[in-house]
């Protein structure tokens, strides 16, 4: 090989060892990389209901032993607070709702529910991912809207993609949203959309519309912007590493 052609061939490798790396992540790896809106108290959070809250943070959760469809909450908040909401049999509580507001975002967030419990997670406070006891249904159970990972009222998930674990056990849900559009005079012109939604790591909606609030909302007026809401008056559920990253321009 002549001088000038390794002189060529060493600064070629040069150029590419010294070139910065990109690398790409997935849209779990945004959201998660996002602040935790569970924190070691309630601040950042309002009750839709206060004279009805159960809602407690704990360091520690688990189905009750005693009575699998219930929670049992133990310990002072630690590095990973666990947002539980406490309700035992017969009892009704009430929705939990972030002080902060968002349009399009990506959210990243685990949970568990015991034994045949039922709670949502509410985007913008108007369009909700059903959070359910999906796995007692039984394997063959074809899910529908209004099973965990649904978007109730509006769309069933995918079923080959569906694998919701058993109660007691922690699940994932990381979702994508584009919040609906208005023009300048307040008239939509582009509905609520869940470009993806995974349950569990595994894609369950791709590209799903939300033309209408979905059910127990805040509001039925639609708007660019809103919380995230926790439902809080169905059954006991817990929740932790709740993370939005706000992907509005």
């Amino acid at each position: 090989m002549s001088t000038r052609r390794n002189r060529a061939l060493v600064t070629l490798l040069a150029a590419v060892l010294l070139a910065p790396f990109t690398f790409t992540t997935t849209a779990e790896d945004a959201a998660a990389a996002a602040p935790n809106l569970i924190g070691k108290d309630l601040t950042g959070w309002k009750l839709r209901n206060e004279k009805a809250s159960l809602w407690k943070v704990a360091g520690d959760v688990k189905m009750d032993p005693a009575n699998n469809k219930e929670l049992l909450p133990t310990g002072q908040p630690a590095e990973t607070p666990i947002l539980v909401n406490d309700l035992k049999e017969k009892q009704h509580g009430c929705d939990l709702i972030t002080e902060k507001q968002f349009g399009d975002c990506e959210l990243h967030v685990e949970l568990l529910v015991p034994k045949g419990s039922n709670s949502g997670v509410y985007l913008m406070g108007r369009y909700e991912i059903q959070v359910l006891d999906s796995f007692s249904k039984g394997k063959d159970h074809k899910p529908t809207k209004g099973d965990l990972g649904g978007i109730y009222n509006t769309q069933d998930p995918i079923a080959e993609n569906y694998a919701p674990k058993p109660p007691g056990e922690w699940q994932t849900l990381d979702v994508i949203f584009q919040a609906p559009k208005f023009n300048a005079t307040g008239a939509k012109t582009t509905n609520a959309k869940f470009l993806s939604v995974k349950l569990n790591g595994k894609e369950i909606h791709k590209d799903v519309e939300a033309p209408k609030p979905t059910g127990s909302e805040i509001s039925a007026k639609e708007a660019p912007t809103g919380p995230i809401m926790l439902q809080g008056d169905h059954g006991p559920v817990a929740f932790r590493n709740l993370r939005v990253k706000e992907t509005t321009k």
